[in-house]
């Protein structure tokens, strides 16, 4: 049985890596996606590591902890980048970022 910091960090993982997916898209369709490459790139490795830590959690996983302090500074780095753009999908994903490495720095400890 989960705790309910487990459940709120798998929660917000899951919630992350759906919104980097949909920001990586989304920069994806802009009229000028090349400059956004960056973004992307940040925005897929976000997600894939999001759901390691989720299925990490889900499973109490051995390296749980040190997945979740991977998670929380990919989110951050991710965070970084999206903050400085103006697209409403950067910012989605920025504040989906800023929430899942709380939750995730919080099961680092």
């Amino acid at each position: 049985m989960l705790s309910q910091k487990e459940i709120e960090c798998l929660r917000a993982c899951n919630e992350c890596a759906s919104a980097c997916l949909q920001c990586a898209i989304g920069c994806l369709k802009e009229d000028q996606p090349k400059p956004m490459v960056h973004c992307i790139s940040l925005d897929l490795e976000c997600a894939d590591i999001c759901r390691l830590a989720a299925a990490s959690i889900a499973r109490g996983g051995e390296h749980m902890k040190a997945i979740c302090a991977l998670c929380a500074k990919a989110c951050e780095s991710c965070r970084a980048e999206c903050g400085k753009h103006s697209m409403e999908h950067c910012k989605r994903c920025a504040e989906a970022c800023k929430h899942c490495a709380e939750a995730c720095s919080a099961m680092a400890k």
